[in-house]
């Protein structure tokens, strides 16, 4: 059986390709010291259903090209949107006009 892994949709612009960031804990064999790793896996979306911040399961398939060689299984969870900050304008009046 296929290898599989679950994580999150980074990018979705590419047609039929989406990038899916995993991350994992592991531990330094000398030190002992627990750290966190970040991989991105390009995987082949066919019907182009994943967005971004959905959480994706992929499975290990065939090379499709140079760097996919990942299908996407099934979306576990869609995003619930994207969250934008909007910069509030804010006029600031110069009072310390030039003195003569």
């Amino acid at each position: 059986m296929a290898r599989t892994l679950t994580g999150v949709v980074s990018s979705d612009k590419r047609d039929k390709t989406i990038t899916v960031m995993i991350t994992s804990r592991e531990t330094h064999p000398l030190y002992r010291k627990q750290f966190t790793i970040t991989r991105k896996y390009t995987a082949h979306d066919a019907n182009n259903e994943a967005h971004e911040g959905d959480t994706v399961m992929i499975a290990e398939s065939r090379p499709i090209s140079k760097t996919k060689t990942w299908t996407l299984v099934k979306i576990i969870e869609k995003s619930h949107g994207k969250v934008e900050l909007k910069e509030d304008v804010v006029e600031v009046e110069d009072d310390a006009k030039e003195e003569k």
